[in-house]
């Protein structure tokens, strides 16, 4: 740091003198020496030399040192923030290059086993909110293992399957900090880079399901939903198995959407037909009559234990293929 003055402290340093100060900023930045160190030493400079006109030299120095350290730091920050994402893309996207390597950077342990927990907000995009949830959770729970990135739109969060605790505290931050209206999904613990991608799509796969089978809960759990996957799987068993039970329903006077709902609401209530009548904002005996007409027109009763299973299946599949709006 000797000499930052130059040799003629009493005359004001030209361009060339300033640049060289701007290198000695960044070069000291890249070292890690701390800004105020760099100040001290051209402040002790200026006092060794007391001479009054070394002041406007010495404020022109300080400004160009301070402006380079600070041009290295923004740098090295976008840097890091493009190595972050690039990280964060590949562990989502199961991209295997390095990545057991790059993610010890971002103190992750691709041995053990995780859970991505996923949340969509309302409206926006969640970057501004991101940064404090993660802080939060490393304060709670550790620096190590505690992922949280923005990734198209999406809140993600991965964080050990061990700490339990981990995602509800995730959703009591995201409650906290984001718009009503936002929604999370939850995957199951899985093992080793393949793991984080199978727990990420299962989460956005909860959050798709929620909003396609008209779910309540803003929380939705990849465990609690693993029998629409199922059904999913063989779509022409399910298209048959709507179309053989809730056809009938088309003829239905109003169609067959209120139909639906009480079945679905019947359901949800585990057969309690006056919470379903609360729900709907109809009278218990409106529900008793729409169920009557279901067991009239598809020859299938919800008394019935393993009547009420196939109309509880076909209903489910007709939320998930969104029938009758797409018949086939």
């Amino acid at each position: 740091m000797a000499g930052l003055l130059g040799e003629t402290p009493g005359r004001l340093p030209d361009r060339a003198r300033l640049d060289e100060c701007r290198a000695a900023g960044a070069e000291a930045a890249e070292q890690g020496v701390p800004l105020r160190t760099l100040v001290d030493a051209a402040l002790r400079e200026a006092e060794d030399l007391a001479a009054p006109a070394v002041l406007p030299a010495l404020r022109r120095v300080v400004s160009a040192l301070i402006e380079g350290y600070e041009a290295a730091q923004r740098l090295a920050l976008r840097s890091e923030e493009t190595a972050r994402r690039e990280f964060v893309d590949d562990l989502l996207q199961g991209r295997a290059e390095r990545l057991a390597e790059r993610a010890e950077h971002f103190g992750l342990r691709l041995a053990e086993s995780y859970v991505v927990a996923v949340a969509r907000p309302v409206a926006g995009s969640p970057d501004a909110v991101a940064g404090t949830i993660e802080r939060e959770l490393i304060a709670r729970f550790g620096s190590h293992n505690i992922l949280v990135a923005v990734r198209d739109g999406l809140l993600v969060c991965v964080v050990p399957g061990t700490l339990v605790a981990a995602a509800g505290e995730f959703t009591h931050h995201v409650r906290s900090r984001l718009d009503p209206g936002w929604r999370i999904g939850v995957g199951r613990a899985h093992r080793g880079p393949g793991g984080v991608v199978t727990s990420y799509r299962e989460a956005s796969n909860a959050i798709d399901l929620g909003d396609r089978l008209g779910l309540r809960a803003p929380v939705l759990k990849a465990a609690d939903l693993l029998v629409f996957p199922v059904l999913l799987r063989d779509r022409a068993a399910i298209e048959d198995l709507v179309a053989s039970v809730l056809s009938p329903l088309l003829d239905a006077r109003g169609g067959p959407e209120p139909l639906l709902d009480t079945l679905e609401q019947v359901f949800a209530a585990q057969g309690n037909q006056s919470a379903a009548a609360r729900r709907l904002g109809i009278s218990t005996r409106a529900v008793t009559y729409r169920l009557e007409r279901v067991r009239r027109l598809t020859g299938f009763s919800p008394e019935d234990p393993t009547q009420r299973f196939t109309l509880e299946t076909a209903v489910l599949g007709a939320r998930l293929l969104d029938w009758p709006a797409q018949l086939f």
